[in-house]
This record gives structure tokens, C-alpha cells and sequence, in this order.
């Protein structure tokens, strides 16, 4: 066996005395004088991922969306936006979404649209694709974890645990979806503010008009997510008005934040 020049160290101890340092390498490359080298991999500078806080901040309430048909996209998001929710999120839970995303990214520039349900990696591509200002997942395991740190937008990753959210919050996610919140503790989330102080969520999964303030009035909450301001059944009998009217009551809930989540 060949020595590593200049300290006769056989490839395999240099190859782990390198492992053991944390250097990667890409290739072992022989020198003209018979002994060998490591070629370093490209570094790279892991980035944190984007923070959605000032994103989340701007509504009490992120109408959580089920859109069957495309044609009710434009008109579906424009009511939100009269009412005072111009966050929206259209989950990827119908053939129509992406296309829904792609209508109201286009024709509706004072909504800030945004996609969940988002479970693979091929989701944030096609999301990002048709125009999704942010995007949140249900749940992140570590593989989806790694690919929404690395999203070009805003991400809530979904958490059911407080294990869950360490583990997120160590990837450097500031805001973190917290669901299904009902099932998962409710409003007892509270009790994680303490020491958790520097993460902040936004609660999905039983929220309704009747509960919605009490989560608002959590400090760890910045907002809170709900299909109750547009209803399935509302949105298929085309009464924007009422979905209006009710954008209208829940963007009155909780007061206004701060860009950084803090109430005022």
C-alpha cells in the first residue's frame, strides 16, 4: 500500500483521519510521486431558512383553503382580501390547487398566497413554480425538513410535539405550523412559550370562530390557520359576499402584531 507523503500514513488511516476531523472529500487523487491526496469538496454555507414571522404577522387568521375549481380561485381570494385576510393558504388537496395558486398569483396582487399540505419535495417545486409566496407543511419529517430549509420562500413546517419543534427550531425554522392543535393539547400550547421562547406558531386543525381568540391570545401565537372565513359550501355556491363578511369578523380577532409577532 501507497503512504501519504511527507508522513507515511496508509490511505485507509488517512482516509480516517480525515472522517474523524469532519472533512468531506470528493476524491482520492494520486500524486506524481506515488503517494495521495484528498480533493476537498466544495464548500458550502448553509443558509438559515427564510423567516415567515412578518409574513405570518400581517393577518390574525390564514383562511386554510379546499378549492375544487379553478374559476372560483380569483373570485375566492379577492372576497378574502376585501374582508382583511390577504394571506391565504390553498392546500394541495385537488387537482385544481396548483392551478388555483397560478390564477390568483396572477390576477390577485394584494393576496399573499401561499400552499400546504405540502408533504414531498416535488410539492415546493411546483408551488414555487406557480407563484406561492410561503408554504407549510402538515408535518416534517427529516427528509421533507431538509428541503424546505432550503426553499426560496417562507416555510411553517408542521409539528405536533414539542420534540417535533426542537428538532425544527435546531434547522433554524422561526415559525412553525402547530397541528392538528385541538387534538394535539390546545390551548395548553401555552406552556411551551417557556422554554421555547424564541419560537413562535401559527395553530391549524380544530381552530374555528369560537376558539380562534383564544389561541390569538397566546404570546407564542402569531397567527392562526381555519377554513371556517370560507367554507366548502359557500365557496361552491359562489356567495363571495359571505365569505367576505366572514374575513371581515375573523381578521377583527386578536389585535394587530408587530412584523416580529408581537401584539400591540
Amino acid at each position: 500500500m501507497r503512504a501519504v507523503s511527507g508522513d507515511s500514513i496508509p490511505i485507509a488511516a488517512t482516509i480516517a483521519k480525515a472522517r474523524a476531523g469532519g472533512q468531506r472529500q470528493s476524491a482520492l487523487v494520486a500524486r506524481r510521486d506515488g503517494s495521495y491526496r484528498f480533493r476537498p469538496a466544495a464548500r458550502t454555507i448553509a443558509m438559515p431558512p427564510l423567516d415567515p414571522t412578518a409574513l405570518a404577522a400581517k393577518t390574525p387568521v390564514i383562511p386554510v383553503l379546499t378549492i375544487e375549481r379553478v374559476a372560483d380561485a380569483v373570485p375566492l381570494a379577492r372576497a378574502l382580501v376585501a374582508g382583511g385576510l390577504p394571506v391565504i393558504e390553498v392546500t394541495l388537496r385537488t387537482p385544481a390547487a396548483i392551478d388555483a395558486v397560478r390564477a390568483i398569483a396572477g390576477a390577485v396582487p394584494d393576496c399573499v398566497v401561499g400552499v400546504g399540505t405540502v408533504t414531498k419535495a416535488a410539492d415546493i417545486a411546483a408551488a414555487v413554480d406557480a407563484g406561492a409566496k410561503f408554504l407549510v407543511s402538515p408535518g416534517t419529517p427529516p427528509a421533507l425538513a431538509t428541503a424546505l430549509a432550503q426553499a426560496p420562500v417562507p416555510v411553517l413546517p408542521g409539528c405536533a410535539t414539542v420534540s417535533e419543534a426542537m428538532a425544527l427550531a435546531e434547522r433554524g425554522f422561526a415559525v412553525l405550523k402547530f397541528f392538528p392543535a385541538e387534538p394535539s393539547g390546545g390551548i395548553a400550547w401555552k406552556a411551551v412559550a417557556a422554554p421555547l421562547p424564541n419560537l413562535k406558531f401559527c395553530p391549524t386543525g380544530g381552530i374555528v370562530a369560537q376558539n380562534a381568540a383564544s389561541y390569538l391570545a397566546l404570546p407564542n401565537v402569531v397567527s392562526v390557520g381555519g377554513s371556517w372565513p370560507a367554507p366548502k359550501d359557500l365557496i361552491a355556491a359562489g356567495d363571495f359576499d359571505r365569505i367576505t363578511a366572514l374575513a371581515r369578523a375573523a381578521a377583527s380577532l386578536g389585535g394587530r402584531r408587530t412584523d416580529d409577532g408581537r401584539r400591540t
